[in-house]
């Protein structure tokens, strides 16, 4: 069921991977004010971080962090503005409102960190390979073990792709900004998309110990339907939670659990509809 499709599920990802390439490469990511830079402005309010977000909605200041400080305190996080935008926020914000400080923000996201990030990435891929490649050496007869750990790659690649391609087209149409809540949760859906994909070939190494099959294709089908319930099971659960993070969360949570949904479940259908059904494309040639 699972392998006789596989050219299917290929030109459904092969589809979105290019879209999603398109929209990167035509439009980009909107990056926020983390990256971009922008103004603080620090006030002392009993109103709440929602009353005060509803108060400068109509403003359209594009993406807006407000944070709680201290008891009676407040930031709020805008793009870079001129005095006349700054004028009409103190007014919409009505006289419950007093302004403690008012200043520039350079981004936090600088280019050491961008480079750090870079070689943390290229250092992590290059380990997955090696530990997966010693962790399936004794399962190489049918593939070689590297190889394991390259479509695992491949699915990440696959994962992420499509995730920054979703918020590359939110960015354009919709206006929405990331920050560095954003990084986090691909960071996240790095993570989970491996750990995924591992469950799966972890049980395909285990059938070729166990069973010594030499239909490579009937094995991994097995596999998977011995995997499939236990995979669909844990990212339902994790996505109902998202889910509720996304509805009841707030502004400051709301595109960060978004991102997550996307990643997880993208990340849920490659590990079991792109990486096991590759190996045994890759094996047959």
């Amino acid at each position: 069921m699972f392998i006789s499709y596989r050219k299917i599920y290929y030109l459904f990802s092969i589809t979105l991977i290019l879209v999603s390439l398109f929209g990167l490469f035509k439009w980009g990511i909107n990056l926020g004010i983390d990256f971009r830079g922008g103004v603080i402005m620090r006030l002392e309010t009993n109103l709440s971080t929602n009353e005060i977000r509803q108060k400068i909605s109509k403003l359209n200041l594009g993406q807006t962090v407000i944070q709680p400080v201290g008891k009676n305190g407040m930031t709020i996080k805008i793009k870079n503005i001129d005095e006349a935008t700054h004028q009409k926020i103190l007014k919409a914000l009505g006289s419950k409102v007093v302004e403690k400080e008012y200043r520039q923000i350079g981004p936090m996201v600088g280019s050491s960190l961008e480079r750090k990030s870079l070689w943390a990435i290229i250092l992590s891929i290059i380990g997955i390979i090696l530990y997966v490649a010693w962790a399936f050496r004794k399962v190489s007869r049918l593939i070689p073990s590297w190889k394991y750990g390259l479509i695992a790659i491949l699915a990440l690649f696959h994962d992420v792709t499509i995730t920054l391609g979703v918020f590359s087209f939110l960015g354009h149409f919709q206006k929405v900004s990331v920050g560095l809540p954003f990084v986090a949760a691909i960071l996240t859906i790095f993570g989970y998309s491996v750990n995924d994909t591992i469950v799966v070939f972890d049980r395909i190494r285990e059938n070729l110990l166990r069973r010594r099959m030499n239909d490579f294709a009937q094995l991994v089908n097995q596999s998977i339907k011995e995997t499939f319930v236990r995979s669909l099971n844990t990212s339902l659960t994790t996505l109902f939670v998202l889910f509720c993070l996304f509805i009841f969360g707030g502004a400051t949570l709301h595109y960060f659990s978004l991102a997550l949904i996307v990643g997880i479940a993208i990340g849920t259908y490659s590990s079991i509809f792109i990486a096991s059904p590759l190996l045994v494309s890759w094996q047959k040639k």
